[in-house]
């Protein structure tokens, strides 16, 4: 990235984060995308994000190193554990409460195989593959007849071994939710849930000043630098469009973008602009360094950093969702509890030092709380061929 005078400019040489000023060089080559599961740092947890989950999930500071350690232990057993499992996997998910990896199983001959990978075994009605294949089935429904406005988002959930459908607050008794509930039952499992205030909506903005890049009359946050530019929102510009940078200059172009269906987009860098391993503090932490992208399990905590709203924490609550925007289903979404607000689309979700994704859109904002969703790194990365700039 090109340089800034004083301070800020020293800070802005470490941005890569969602909102941040990170950036890339349009020189390097693209590469293959690492292994979704690289295993997550042995590094005991930074302090500052230990401050940060300890603000953001009312912890004491003990809790929150301890939560930390565990969850990076949960993401280095998962890969294991669902191996172990075979078809008789049911999903997994983190329990906070005992701190370890939970592997739903349909089979009680694979349960004690998942223990002896170093996970708690729960027995399930349902494989993973009959929760997916029941949710595509949903997906098919909604291409072919848009969900109404009143169903915020569905989703495979692993601690109710069922389909997850979100309504807004107030719709369930509308005919038009009601026929979509019906057609999602006779689908697979379901369970209904009013878990969304408002509709979900995506965090592009208008242009404001800070740290951002801009597109269009649209301002965005850079989710993580990538060898030859960084990944962000598909929503924030089309491919083809050019990207300008915090200062007004020229910064990129948009090589690659999918809204909606997909929320994620590349952007090649250039102009005297390029890449770092960093995703943004804000001040309220020290900036992190990125060493990989190991995916944190349901029930992790996530922060995210955006140029709006900056830098905040939460929990994982869902995967592989598919959001009800009014432009468009969007699938393979996670689902988090971090707040977020306009400007702070295409902004990085990072668990540890693992990056997570990109933010996409929620509902709700960042004084009264809400959900936000992101679309995960990962996919991005072997959609687009990209490698991850990790420290």
């Amino acid at each position: 990235m090109r340089r800034r005078t004083g301070v800020r400019a020293s800070l802005s040489a470490l941005f890569v984060l969602g909102t941040l000023a990170a950036t890339g060089t349009g020189l390097s080559s693209a590469a293959a995308a690492p292994a979704p599961d690289a295993p997550a740092s042995a590094e005991a947890p930074a302090q500052a994000l230990v401050d940060a989950v300890e603000r953001d999930l009312g912890l004491s500071e003990h809790q929150a190193q301890e939560r930390l350690r565990q969850e990076a232990t949960a993401a280095r057993v998962a890969p294991k554990a669902e191996k172990a499992a075979g078809t008789a996997f049911g999903g997994s998910w983190f329990d906070a409460r005992t701190g370890k990896l939970v592997v739903g199983v349909t089979s009680r001959e694979k349960a004690e195989a998942v223990r002896s990978a170093g996970a708690t075994a729960r027995i399930v009605e349902h494989s993973a593959e009959e929760l997916d294949a029941a949710k595509e089935r949903l997906d098919a429904r909604a291409e072919r007849k848009a969900a109404p406005s009143g169903v915020s988002s569905w989703h495979v959930d692993p601690r109710s071994n069922s389909v997850v459908v979100n309504l807004v607050e107030g719709t369930e008794r509308d005919a038009a939710v009601r026929a979509f509930l019906d057609d999602a039952r006779e689908a697979g499992p379901v369970t209904v849930r009013e878990s969304a205030g408002e509709a979900p909506r995506t965090f592009a903005a208008g242009v404001v000043g800070g740290d951002p890049y801009y597109t269009g009359n649209a301002r965005c946050s850079i989710g993580f630098a990538v060898h030859g530019g960084f990944v962000t929102a598909g929503h924030c510009g089309r491919t083809g469009d050019s990207v300008r940078g915090w200062d007004g200059s020229q910064m990129g172009q948009f090589r690659g973008s999918s809204f909606p269906g997909n929320d994620y987009a590349f952007v090649s860098t250039g102009h005297g602009w390029w890449t770092v391993p960093v995703v943004l503090g804000w001040g309220k932490t020290p900036d992190v360094l990125v060493r990989g992208s190991a995916e944190a399990p349901v029930g992790a905590s996530i922060c995210r950093s955006g140029s709006t709203t900056q830098w905040h924490c939460g929990q994982v609550l869902a995967k592989n969702e598919t959001v009800n925007y009014s432009q468009g289903a969007v699938h393979q979404m996670t689902k988090t509890s971090v707040c977020a607000e306009p400007g702070d689309s295409g902004g990085s979700f990072i668990s540890g030092d693992q990056a997570q994704g990109v933010t996409s859109g929620g509902w709700g904002n960042c004084s009264g709380g809400g959900e936000t969703w992101f679309q995960p790194v990962n996919e991005i990365l072997s959609v687009y061929g990209l490698t991850l700039h990790t420290a």
